[in-house]
């Protein structure tokens, strides 16, 4: 009886501080494994003990209900971090808690009663209960978790005005919102007939701003949430984990002092959110499918507060879909609704105001919306970790992960850069050893050819000093070979086991996603052609097959004729890239005269991400039209949108650095025997120092002023717009006008989510993930600039949920979709684009050809430094300047730089001499280095795809602990429902025999 008194003396202390409870007192031996029953209570609201404001949306009969489970009911008051027999307090046992009889009476009840613990049974040393055994943890940690599956903040909803019916009590579901001068009139008043039936509430309301909007509220009483909650699958909680840990070594304890006794002088974990703010975790309970049959087998705290606001909202929405709008037709939905104008907005609404007075840390929190905002959306938290689960109590589990992966994308992104960082810093710090760009800061005798037609002078190659040191900084490639490829194997198998965990602690493992409603759009095209489903057995329309493939193919079509319009938009910026550079050799200024070729790149890549950027919007709206394949179901429409959309913004916004790294350059031909377009403009050579700065200069720009647009659009907008609205109604109706609204009202007035829901910003986080990956060799701050641009679109993007858009419907999702085979395509595609970039962009093939066959420790096995000595004058050709073409021939002689008139000047190409018996072929040395080329992109593409298959092959998809936890809590769930049902058949049956005795006592 002593263990029953210890665990209840630790259990309802009203002191917050931790005790020490000897287990002695218990006359336990803890020699073995002991299980926690309630470890650190940590309260949810700040130090001054100040709770959060009484609800105002509670139903009096709702709080008057008793509990519905006495022995599943978790307890309610703060434990001590104590080391208890008993893993859980009964009903009864939380009563005695919140009693205030002394102790001895509490200890003399417990002696006459001692409390039979039911569904879980602790090991304790050596001694095992009958029943079931709690999980355990593989690592020897402890996961210490108390409350219920329910938020804090559920039970004290925000008491502002708005959130309820006019009775202050029925909490606001969903908000319909239509007016009055429309002409669909008849379909909503079938369609809210229909809503009644269902047994949904309603109440309407004018605006207060215009008489002609009406709003109408929606609110689920507790038998339809029941109902729909049985019908949907959705898992609620019935039981509290309980996990195990083992005694450690004492050793291990004089060590872990130390460490934290070394760690005390650090800041401790300043990514975590602060103590005094309130619990973000996910609560660790069990779940199950919910069942009204069962329902005495869930913890019930409360009627109004078991289902969360985010679960109620999805009922309704849920419902809504599936109401007839029309009678004796099979026309129904929400949806349909809304897209013929019947109403003119649905959505959930915000949990209050997200701005206070006050701080969250002194006062506590109002609400979820306030929480979210103090906690995630607040500019002050930036370095802070995202609150996932309270992301996802909020928004719902596909706002959730999309978030979490960008977390963890930026994240993963942090290693990425300090290695781009450090090869940048390396070769700033080597600049100055390196053989290649002292030779031609020193090369003030070798004249290169002029690099445009007639006003391109010819110029020293040491005139192009600084640019060579440039190319310098980003030719460690030696450094960046595994590294500008595996990040992304590697980020991908992570994602799948952080997003496994997730879908585990979500209670998404066997979610699967009900099958989509019939587009409206199809229904309408295909209403008169009908058969029977299959699946539902009922009449659907239905596309023919040969309509099905014709649209596919006008489609397709599409697709090539809008490629092609930005494979003539890159043409057209070559066209002006070789007009330019004349332009600017002629050019009266020195500067731009000098540095024609830069300046001819930088305008080109400034107009280029013009051209980018309208042609988004272009492709957007014609993307739209080139869907005429008519997809089915939303999700297929989806897809197809999605595939499209990224296939068009993807060659949109990468062709002119294809161009650049692959093309520019390679195809010029030589001096004397130019290539020309349309037999008229000479292609645009190379910068003498390279063309690998040129991929850089556009990349930088481009990243740059990319991502700076996006994110002024993403907040901008907005931001202009709600200041638009909030403007006119302050001349209306007053500045403090506003503030009286009622939280329907405000919500309306913000802007709705993107109706293509969560495209938009996977789009723009993908476009940027193989921007970042593809051409990460060429451009190794690449990573960098990501890594910052996805801190500030984090809080970009939370801000713009919480504070400046209405609150999206939460929904289901157990991954991200289609974007997740996107993200393995531009893998795949990075390791091939990353290969070529440094065999055939880069010099590092040839300088490795030159050190093992032609420089100076040619044969010996080496490739320093030293080994490049005289590697300039062998990757340079020698041209006569008789052998000019008319059209080429420069207007100047290069007498005013030079003294003499130029008589040979020099280009880079691996050619014979004029003098020699077969002029301007090409040498040895050319070939030795394409052969090399081609070896290399061979080798290193089936190395990488060898080693990124190896990494896929050791990185299981599933952590092991995870997958011993889920199939342990799938044998406890089993066992808790069947001993559950027959604790409750046992009681049946004795409240059967007692009746039965009665009976017979009062039978004459």
């Amino acid at each position: 009886m002593g263990k029953y008194i210890h665990m209840y003396i630790s259990a309802c202390f009203t002191d917050w501080s931790v005790f020490n409870i000897y287990l002695s007192f218990a006359g336990f031996d803890i020699g073995g494994q002991v299980a926690i029953g309630f470890s650190h209570w940590k309260s949810p609201f700040p130090g001054n003990g100040q709770n959060l404001p009484s609800p105002d949306c509670v139903r009096s009969e709702a709080s008057a209900v008793p509990p519905i489970s006495e022995h599943l009911e978790p307890v309610s008051c703060p434990a001590s971090l104590s080391i208890t027999p008993l893993p859980t307090l009964s009903a009864s046992q939380e009563t005695l808690c919140d009693s205030t009889f002394p102790v001895i009476l509490l200890l003399y009840t417990l002696l006459i009663f001692p409390p039979a613990v039911k569904g879980v049974n602790v090991l304790l040393g050596r001694q095992r209960s009958e029943g079931i055994s709690s999980p355990s943890r593989d690592d020897d940690s402890t996961l210490l978790n108390q409350g219920t599956h329910s938020s804090i903040l559920d039970d004290n909803t925000n008491k502002s005005s708005g959130l309820c019916f006019a009775d202050g009590k029925s909490r606001i579901d969903y908000i319909l919102v239509y007016r009055k001068s429309s002409s669909q009139s008849e379909k909503r008043e079938i369609f809210e007939r229909n809503i009644r039936a269902e047994g949904l509430q309603m109440e309407k309301e004018a605006s207060i701003t215009n008489s002609d909007v009406i709003f109408l509220k929606l609110h689920a009483p507790w038998d339809v949430l029941c109902r729909y909650a049985e019908l949907m699958n959705i898992r609620m909680p019935f039981r509290r984990k309980i996990f195990f840990m083992h005694r450690r070594h004492k050793f291990m304890n004089r060590m872990e002092k130390r460490i934290n006794k070394f760690r005390g002088w650090l800041p401790r974990k300043p990514m975590k959110f602060d103590d005094t703010l309130p619990d973000l975790e996910e609560n660790e309970s069990f779940t199950a499918p919910f069942s009204r049959s069962r329902i005495h087998h869930f913890i019930i705290h409360n009627k109004d507060t078991f289902f969360n606001n985010a679960t109620r909202s999805r009922i309704v929405h849920h419902i809504l879909q599936r109401v007839k709008y029309e009678e004796g037709k099979n026309k129904m939905g929400l949806n349909r609704l809304l897209s013929n104008n019947s109403y003119e907005a649905a959505f959930p609404l915000h949990e209050g105001k997200y701005h206070s007075k006050n701080s969250i840390r002194t006062h506590g929190a109002e609400n979820h919306r306030h929480l979210l905002y103090e906690c995630w959306a607040w500019w002050g938290v930036w370095y802070k970790y995202q609150p996932l689960d309270l992301i996802r109590r909020y928004f719902g589990e596909k706002i959730g992960l999309y978030f979490a992966w960008l977390g963890w994308y930026t994240g993963m992104l942090f290693p990425a850069a300090l290695v781009g960082l450090f090869v940048f810093l390396y070769g700033i710090f080597t600049l100055e050893h390196c053989q290649v760009s002292k030779e031609i800061c020193q090369a003030t005798d070798i004249i290169m050819c002029p690099i445009c037609d007639q006003y391109c002078p010819y110029l020293r190659l040491s005139d192009s000093c600084i640019y060579a040191k440039e190319t310098q900084m980003d030719m460690c490639k030696h450094l960046t070979l595994f590294y500008s490829c595996l990040p992304a194997t590697v980020f991908l198998e992570f994602w799948k086991r952080r997003r496994a965990v997730l879908a585990y602690d979500w209670d998404l493992i066997d979610w699967e996603e009900e099958e989509d409603e019939i587009r409206p759009q199809f229904e309408a095209k295909y209403s008169k052609k009908e058969r029977m489903n299959p699946i539902s057995g009922k009449p659907e329309p239905y596309q023919a097959f040969t309509d099905k493939y014709s649209r596919l193919i006008v489609s397709a079509s599409g697709i090539f004729f809008m490629i092609l319009v930005v494979i003539a938009a890159v043409f057209g910026i070559v066209i002006y890239r070789v007009i330019t550079v004349s332009t600017f050799a002629a050019f009266g200024w020195a500067l731009i005269r000098n540095n024609s070729q830069v300046a001819t790149t930088g305008t080109a890549v400034c107009i280029n991400f013009c051209v980018i950027m309208l042609l988004n919007v272009s492709l957007f709206l014609l993307s739209l039209r080139a869907t005429t394949e008519q997809p089915r179901t939303e999700s297929e429409w989806e897809n197809s949108f999605t595939l499209k959309m990224f296939l068009f913004q993807f060659v949109n916004l990468n062709s002119s650095t294809f161009y650049i790294a692959f093309f520019l350059g390679r195809f010029t031909g030589r001096p004397g025997a130019y290539l020309r377009l349309i037999n008229r403009w000479k292609l645009e050579e190379c910068h003498p120092s390279g063309c690998l700065i040129d991929l850089c200069m556009q990349m930088g720009i481009i990243m740059v002023l990319k991502q700076t647009w996006n994110n002024f659009m993403e907040l901008g907008y907005p931001l202009i717009q709600n200041w638009w609205t909030r403007r006119k109604l302050r001349r209306e109706h007053g500045p403090k006008a506003k503030a009286s609204f009622p939280q329907w009202e405000r919500d309306y007035n913000l802007q709705p989510m993107n109706a293509y829901g969560l495209f938009d910003e996977y789009l723009e986080m993908i476009l940027q993930f193989g921007f970042t990956t593809i051409f990460v060799a060429a451009f190794p701050l690449a990573p960098l600039l990501a890594l910052l641009n996805n801190i500030i679109e984090i809080r970009l993007d939370a801000y713009k949920f919480v504070t400046q858009w209405r609150r999206p419907l939460p929904s289901q999702a157990k991954d991200i979709g289609i974007w997740y085979g996107i993200l393995e395509g531009i893998g795949i595609l990075s390791v091939i684009t990353n290969a070529f970039v440094i065999a055939v962009t880069s010099d590092f093939i040839p300088r490795l050809v030159y050190a093992y066959k032609y420089g100076p420790c040619a044969g010996q096995g080496r490739a320093g430094e030293g080994c490049m000595m005289g590697y300039v004058n062998a990757s340079l050709s020698v041209f006569r300047v008789s052998d000019f073409e008319k059209r080429s021939q420069p207007k100047t002689t290069g007498s005013e730089l030079f003294g003499d008139a130029v008589k040979y000047c020099r280009y880079r190409d691996y050619r014979e001499p004029p003098d020699s018996a077969e002029p301007y072929s090409y040498t040895l040395q050319f070939w030795h280095v394409l052969a090399a080329r081609l070896a290399f992109i061979i080798v290193f593409e089936h190395m990488v795809f060898a080693i990124k298959t190896l990494i896929a092959y050791l990185i299981p998809d599933l952590p092991k602990d995870l997958r011993d936890r889920m199939r342990r809590e799938k044998y406890l769930i089993q066992e808790m429902m069947y001993e559950a049902e027959l604790e409750r058949l046992q009681k049946e049956k004795n409240e059967k025999k007692k009746k039965d005795k009665a009976h017979h006592k009062e039978w004459p």
